[in-house]
């Protein structure tokens, strides 16, 4: 496992890491008790500093226990063998705030393990410029860590930008809209984020495209700038942002799903040399 944060990749972006733990010569009693369980897990997660969501623990006949804590960064989870004395445990982040030390070392405690094993330790996602790659190791070792922040990866690169393209489809619920809606959204997508100044310059383009309708935004804030092209009879508009300056991806999309009632979205982001 690379624990060193100086080897870590900044060059690509993992969406998250996993982490599988074996837990030996626990306390039976606890692992056969669901409810302990479930406080033991909430308890790791809450310590570790995730986000908690919602937990539920299933307690099987004659005994074992299967449990998962849902965190906004992902899961904790676990399988219990009481007739043996382990419990294996699965903890999947996709941030960088959680600690898994502090997580493993809390769950080991609440069961009362007498030996713990990091099994493996996975990078799951990996998206470079290119893209999703497909063919690169997944299993962490001082040469396979790669960042799960943009922003350490953006500052770490000594990046010249980064851009971000959000295609998002049955937008206003694929109800009929016109330019009148799209400059709302634009009004709104101003005010509700810092990102562009109020004196952002907006231009506007309607035209034909392949014969369908096409309505064209530009918000342009000294070098940085947003092209958003909507398509009415599809109900999807394809938004390409850039900035030199840093801003996170992810908030920015999610407000525009927000604001145009979008059913769901795609993004592919690039950190620019």
């Amino acid at each position: 496992m690379c624990t060193d944060p100086s080897k870590i990749k900044h060059h690509d972006f993992a969406l998250g890491r996993q982490m599988t733990v074996e837990y030996y010569e626990c306390n039976p009693q606890i692992l056969a008790d669901g409810d302990a369980l479930e406080k033991i897990f909430l308890n790791a997660a809450e310590r570790s500093g995730a986000h908690i969501i919602s937990s539920s623990f299933h307690k099987f006949e004659p005994q074992g226990v299967s449990g998962v804590v849902i965190i906004s960064e992902s899961h904790f989870t676990v399988h219990a063998w009481p007739e043996h004395d382990y419990a294996a445990v699965d903890i999947f982040t996709c941030g960088e705030n959680i600690d898994f030390d502090i997580a493993i070392e809390a769950l080991k405690n609440g069961m009362q393990a007498e030996s713990v094993i990091i099994s493996s330790v996975m990078n799951r996602g990996i998206v470079s410029n290119n893209g999703m790659e497909r063919f690169v190791p997944v299993v962490e070792d001082q040469n396979n860590r790669y960042s799960l922040s943009w922003e350490r990866r953006f500052k770490a690169t000594n990046a010249g930008g980064i851009s971000c393209s959000i295609d998002i489809y049955d937008i206003f619920g694929r109800a009929g809209y016109d330019v009148c809606d799209v400059r709302s959204f634009i009004s709104n997508f101003l005010t509700e984020n810092d990102f562009f100044a109020e004196t952002s310059s907006v231009s506007c383009y309607q035209l034909q495209d392949k014969g369908e309708d096409l309505i064209i935004f530009y918000i342009e804030d000294g070098v940085k700038n947003l092209c958003a092209r909507f398509f009415p009879v599809t109900g999807k508009v394809y938004i390409d942002i850039f900035s030199p300056e840093f801003f996170e991806p992810r908030p920015v999309a999610e407000l525009a799903v927000r604001l145009l009632k979008g059913g769901h979205y795609r993004m592919q982001v690039a950190v620019r040399q």
